[in-house]
């Protein structure tokens, strides 16, 4: 009779090694994870900011009859997808502020997004972002975004995104 049992498998020190390895590789991989989160975040946003410009120009040669519209009004014709229409759009939260033209000045857009959370491991941006009529997108680092001077329409901070 055979006494010897043969005993097959991995021991407790070489579980415990994978499992610190798998750690390791965790601890690594998480963080660019994140980082390339906030990226995507900050990518769709400024594509977003594009498409509010394209979409102010339409609708002001079209059913604005020369004025700009809102986020509402940009949905209501078609221009801009629901999402974006309401307002938050991948970690970020959008406003636009038309102003309506007088006989001293033309009709105006200020469009802006600021990201949802800024700090911390779950930010979904580190950037905000502004543009207006002149289609140029403009940022600055943290939840306040760049804002125009109502007179002069100048941008402060004036951090153009190239």
């Amino acid at each position: 009779m055979n006494t010897n049992k043969r005993q097959e498998g991995f021991s407790l020190i070489e579980l415990l090694i994978v499992v610190a390895i798998i750690g390791i590789i965790a601890a690594i991989a998480i963080p660019n994870l994140l980082a390339s989160k906030r990226a995507a975040n900050e990518g769709s946003a400024i594509a977003s900011l594009r498409t509010l410009t394209g979409a102010e120009a339409t609708y002001q040669s079209t059913a604005g009859a020369g004025e700009y519209g809102d986020l509402a009004a940009l949905m209501g014709e078609g221009l801009v997808d629901s999402v974006l229409g309401a307002g938050a759009k991948s970690g970020y939260d959008y406003t636009v502020v038309p102003t309506a033209s007088s006989a001293t000045n033309p009709a105006l857009f200020d469009a802006g997004c600021v990201p949802q959370a800024a700090t911390g491991i779950g930010a979904t941006g580190t950037r905000s972002f502004y543009t207006n009529e002149s289609g140029v997108i403009y940022f600055q680092a943290g939840a306040t975004a760049p804002a125009a001077d109502p007179t002069t329409r100048a941008v402060t901070p004036d951090t153009p995104i190239k």
